[in-house]
C-alpha cells in the first residue's frame, strides 16, 4: 500500500507565485519539455561568454595575439546576423522528406558550433606564435573556427527560436519567449563563473580542455534539447510564387515597421557600444584586476535577468510596452552617467552600480520591444505562418547592431585615444579618461534619439488600441509573434 503526503495548500497556492515564468507551461508543452528545449539558448550564452567574455583577455594578455586579431575575432560572428531573415524563411519553407523544418537546421547550427569550437585553442596556440613557420595555419584555423563558431551560432538560434513560437500556443507564447531569453542570460552568468574558475591558473594545456569541453557540451545540450520536440508530418514546407523577396516584402509592408526596426538598431547599438571597452575602463583607468574585471559580464548580466523578472509584474499591471522600453532608455542616462564620474571619483563601486544599470535599462528596453513586437504581431493574415521569418528579422536586426556597436565602440576609442594622447584636443584632454569618456558621452547622445524615435510609436499604438477598444497596456509580458 502506497501512501501519499497530501501537498501543503498553501504550498500548491502560493508556490508558483515566486517562481518566475512558471506559467509558461501547458498541456501541449509541459514544463519538463519547455526547459529542455530552453537548453540551446543555454548554449547560445555559453559560447557568448567564452568569445566576449574570457578569449579576447587571454588572446591579448596570455597569448600575446595582437590586438587587430582580436577585434576580427570577435567581429566575424556578427558577419552571418544579417543571413538570420534569410535562415528563418529557408526554416519556414524547409521541403524536408522527414517532414521536419526546425530540428535539421539546429542540428546543423549544432555541428558548426562543435566543429569550430574543436579547432579553436589549436589555432589559437599557433597563433600566439609569430616567429613560427606555421603561422599562417594557425591564421587559416583561427578563421575557420570563428566563422564555424557565428554561422551556428545565427543557425542554431534562429531555428530554435522558430521552434519555440510553433510549439508554444498564442497565449502561453510570450512567456515562452521570455523563458528562453532569461535562459540565455543564465547560461552567459553561470558559465563566465566556471570559466574564470577554470583558467585561474592559466596553462595551454588548460585553455585546450575548456574549450574542447565547451564543444562537447554544445552538442550533449543542443541534442537534448531539440530530440523528439518536433513532430512529424507527411508535408511540411513549400515554396510558394516570388519566394523569398515576396515574403519579405510583406514584412516590411506593415505598419510602423521600418521605424520599429530603425529604434531597435538605435537602442541596441546605444546600449552595446561600450561592451568592448568597458572591461579595458575598469583595467586602465579604475585599475581593477582580472578576477574584478571577468565579474562585469556577470553583474551586467544579472541587472538585465532582473529587469525580464520584473517587467512581467509592471506589464500585468498595466505599465505600456513603449512605456517600459522608454523607462529603459531613461534609466540608462544616470548608468553612463555613473561609469563617467567613477573615473574622477575614483569610485570603483559607483562603477559597478552603472554596469548593473546597463544591464538592467538595457534589459528593460530589449522587453519593452519584445511586447511592442507582439502587438505588431496580432494582425491576421499569412504572415502568422512565416515565424521564422520574422524571428529571423529581429535577431538579423538586433545582433548586426550589437556587432556593429562593439567595432564602432573599440575604433572610436582608439582614435580619440591618438588625438587626445597626441595633445590634438588640447591639454585639459591630455589623459586617457577622454577616449573612454567619449564614446560614453555618445551613447547618452543616441539614447536621446531612442526616445525620439520612441514617441510616434506610442501615439500609435495608443491610437490602435482605442481603435480596436482592447488596450495594449493589459498585454502579457514576453513575444506573442515577432514583428508584422
Amino acid at each position: 500500500m502506497k501512501l501519499r503526503v497530501p501537498m501543503p495548500r498553501w504550498l500548491t497556492a502560493y508556490g508558483t507565485r515566486f517562481m518566475p515564468f512558471a506559467d509558461a507551461a501547458s498541456p501541449e508543452l509541459p514544463m519538463a519539455r519547455l526547459l529542455r528545449l530552453s537548453l540551446f539558448q543555454g548554449v547560445i550564452g555559453m559560447v557568448t561568454a567564452l568569445l566576449v567574455g574570457t578569449l579576447n583577455r587571454v588572446m591579448i594578455v596570455e597569448l600575446h595575439v595582437p590586438a587587430w586579431w582580436v577585434a576580427l575575432a570577435v567581429a566575424i560572428p556578427m558577419v552571418f546576423a544579417p543571413l538570420r531573415t534569410l535562415i528563418g524563411y529557408r526554416s519556414d519553407t524547409h521541403p524536408s522528406a522527414l517532414g521536419l523544418r526546425r530540428i535539421p537546421y539546429m542540428w546543423t547550427g549544432t555541428l558548426m558550433l562543435f566543429g569550430g569550437l574543436s579547432i579553436m585553442p589549436f589555432a589559437l596556440l599557433l597563433l600566439s606564435e609569430p616567429e613560427s613557420a606555421n603561422l599562417w595555419v594557425g591564421q587559416m584555423g583561427a578563421c575557420l573556427a570563428f566563422v564555424l563558431v557565428g554561422a551556428g551560432i545565427q543557425v542554431t538560434q534562429t531555428a530554435g527560436m522558430a521552434l519555440a513560437h510553433d510549439l508554444a500556443s498564442d497565449e502561453k507564447r510570450p512567456r515562452v519567449v521570455a523563458l528562453l531569453y532569461s535562459m540565455l542570460l543564465v547560461g552567459m552568468i553561470t558559465s563566465s563563473a566556471v570559466f574564470g574558475w577554470v583558467l585561474h591558473d592559466f596553462s595551454p594545456q588548460k585553455l585546450i580542455q575548456l574549450v574542447q569541453g565547451c564543444a562537447v557540451m554544445v552538442a550533449l545540450m543542443n541534442l537534448a534539447s531539440l530530440w523528439k520536440q518536433e513532430a512529424r508530418q507527411a508535408r511540411r514546407g513549400h515554396r510558394e510564387a516570388g519566394g523569398f523577396a515576396s515574403s519579405w516584402r510583406e514584412v516590411m509592408a506593415q505598419p510602423q515597421m521600418r521605424r520599429f526596426l530603425w529604434t531597435l538598431a538605435l537602442g541596441t547599438l546605444a546600449f552595446n557600444m561600450q561592451d568592448i571597452v568597458l572591461e579595458p575602463y575598469a583595467a586602465e583607468i579604475l585599475k581593477l584586476d582580472v578576477g574584478a574585471t571577468s565579474a562585469l559580464t556577470a553583474i551586467s548580466a544579472s541587472g538585465a535577468l532582473l529587469a525580464f523578472l520584473l517587467s512581467a509584474r509592471w506589464l500585468s499591471g498595466g505599465l505600456h510596452a513603449c512605456r517600459l522600453a522608454s523607462l529603459g532608455v531613461l534609466l540608462g542616462l544616470p548608468a553612463f552617467a555613473m561609469v563617467i564620474f567613477s573615473a574622477p571619483l575614483d569610485a570603483a563601486w559607483l562603477f559597478r552600480v552603472g554596469v548593473g544599470l546597463i544591464g538592467f535599462s538595457g534589459g528593460l528596453f530589449s522587453v519593452g520591444m519584445l511586447v511592442t513586437t507582439m502587438g505588431k504581431g496580432q494582425n491576421e493574415g499569412r504572415l502568422g505562418q512565416l515565424g521564422g521569418l520574422v524571428i529571423g528579422t529581429w535577431g538579423a536586426v538586433q545582433a548586426t547592431s550589437a556587432g556593429a556597436a562593439m567595432a564602432l565602440g573599440g575604433a572610436l576609442r582608439d582614435g580619440v585615444s591618438v588625438l587626445a594622447m597626441s595633445g590634438a584636443l588640447g591639454e585639459a584632454l591630455l589623459t586617457p579618461i577622454t577616449a573612454y569618456s567619449f564614446v560614453y558621452h555618445l551613447e547618452i547622445y543616441l539614447l536621446f534619439v531612442v526616445l525620439v524615435a520612441l514617441g510616434p510609436m506610442l501615439r500609435s499604438s495608443r491610437l490602435a488600441a482605442q481603435a480596436a477598444s482592447t488596450p495594449l497596456t493589459t498585454q502579457p509580458f514576453g513575444l506573442a509573434q515577432l514583428p508584422s
